[in-house]
């Protein structure tokens, strides 16, 4: 075990670092294109490219780590994502920054999709479970650091671009460093949908709807503030207030669905976000704290959407199914990510920019509906609490990550499909 500590820790490490500067990325191009007056729409756009290149390179990545090998993809994809970043503040031009943010996705995934590789090679099947949490812990602390980054040096020039650089270019040390075998090459996901909507409807609608939520929230969160009037420390906060919400709600939400019908949860955490939503848009421009603590709960109950459809899709399939399945369910979860910033970059720019929190309470109260209809038309459910695996918190990261999830170890028995 101590063997293998430093090489863990080295690359946990590195991750956190990638995240960093992509949480601040985020936040700096939200800023900027504010300042520069684009329209909310056309800033959706230029982060639904992010979100677009990090689905197809889920797809053309595998393929390239495969001709040249990990540690050749790595070091090209590393030198363009450490480099990108500083384009951005050559050229303030929508169509080339979106350019540039599909490029940005494209790699970044390439990335992670060789580190996470790596760490399924160094974490033993006993170990795969806490590497696991490790990973989520470290990825979401991680994003709401990046996210208060902003606050150091000129937000407008320069300097936020460069950090990011740096960010980038700094995580390579302690993964290209560490002394890791080389990984058997990933395959690109299956995304059968049909199959899986026949599986669980509730489960691939939630996964797209998580999609639209999370990826709306991190490319206009910071625009949004910006344009109801909050100090640059006020929208930092509200970011990195509502990640870090995110990530303390996973377990209590998680063991309550562990021990009800999901189903029923996933549509009470709905419901609650919706409302929440619906009182953030009411204090919007009027109370900066309390709209940061109403971040707080809004982000701890819709940032378990997606684990919650995991969780429930798994309770449906065979455990041989896991990764395919979760595979197919990451890659719609980024569909609605890049769908979303789109969507609500238009309804902020028609009805002003507090109608984000109108869009997150709609895209909720939309799933709450089809819970409720699915659950009348399937009642039947097969995840009762003594055939359930147990909740496990989820991001969307790559597929390689998913081979560490503890639920895909063994075998066990099939189960039909429900709701």
């Amino acid at each position: 075990m101590r063997n293998l500590l430093l090489p863990l820790m080295s690359l946990l490490s590195g991750v956190g670092l990638l995240v960093v500067g992509t949480g601040l990325l985020f936040s700096v191009i939200g800023a900027q294109a504010g300042s520069a007056n684009f329209p909310v729409l056309v800033t959706g756009l230029i982060m639904s490219a992010y979100f677009g290149g990090f689905i197809f390179g889920t797809y053309w990545c595998p393929a390239v780590i495969r001709r040249v090998g990990h540690i050749r993809a790595f070091a090209a994809m590393a030198s363009i994502a450490s480099t990108v970043p500083l384009l951005h503040a050559l050229w303030l031009n929508p169509w080339f920054w979106g350019g540039l943010r599909f490029v940005t996705g494209v790699c970044l995934v390439g990335l992670y999709i060789v580190v996470e590789s790596w760490l399924n090679v160094l974490a033993q099947s006993h170990q795969r479970g806490k590497v696991f949490a490790a990973y989520m812990a470290i990825s979401g602390v991680a994003m709401a650091l990046g996210n208060w980054l902003i606050l150091v040096g000129d937000r407008l020039g320069f300097v936020p671009f460069v950090m990011v650089s740096i960010m980038f270019s700094f995580a390579l040390l302690p993964i290209t460093l560490t002394p890791v075998a080389e990984p058997e090459p990933t395959a690109a996901p299956k995304l059968a949908l049909m199959a899986l909507f026949a599986t669980s409807p509730i489960g691939v609608l939630g996964a797209v709807a998580s999609g639209l939520l999370t990826g709306a929230f991190y490319s206009l969160g910071h625009v949004f503030g910006q344009r109801v009037g909050f100090s640059e420390l006020g929208i930092a906060t509200f970011m990195a207030a509502t990640i870090l919400g995110g990530a303390a709600f996973q377990w209590p939400v998680g063991h309550l669905s562990d021990r009800n019908d999901r189903r029923w949860v996933l549509f009470w955490v709905c419901a609650a976000g919706a409302a929440v939503a619906m009182a953030g848009f009411y204090f919007a421009l009027k109370s900066e704290a309390a709209l940061i603590v109403l971040g707080v709960v809004y982000g701890g109950l819709t940032f378990t959407v997606y684990g919650l459809c995991v969780a429930h899709v798994n309770d449906l399939i065979d455990r041989s199914r896991v990764l395919q399945v979760t595979s197919g369910l990451l890659l719609l979860h980024g569909v609605g990510a890049t769908v979303g910033p789109t969507l609500a970059g238009g309804l902020m720019d028609w009805l002003g920019p507090g109608s984000l929190l109108l869009y997150f309470t709609g895209v909720l109260v939309s799933l709450a509906v089809l819970i409720v209809y699915f659950i009348r038309a399937i009642p039947k459910n097969r995840g009762e609490p003594g055939q359930k695996d147990g909740f496990v918190a989820m991001g969307s990261s790559s597929p390689a990550l998913l081979q560490l999830d503890p639920r895909g170890e063994s075998a066990d028995t099939v189960r039909e499909p429900s709701a």
